[in-house]
């Protein structure tokens, strides 16, 4: 989403308020959970849906 808006991970991080590692975190699906204003400020910025950015993956066989 962020080449698709032409935004930089270093604009956005710096937009919402997120450090550059943390953002990476979340980037890389590496993040155990995401606050909901977090996720709300990153799809306002982008002028997406969490759907578009969130894919859900099952645990089991972790």
């Amino acid at each position: 989403m962020l080449a698709k808006r032409k935004v930089r991970s270093n604009d956005l991080a710096q937009r919402i308020g997120l450090t550059q590692a943390n953002l990476s975190i979340l980037k890389t699906g590496k993040a155990k959970a995401i606050r909901l204003s977090t996720l709300d400020a990153i799809c306002r910025e982008l002028q997406c849906t969490p759907g578009d950015i969130l894919e859900y993956k099952n645990d089991e066989n972790a």
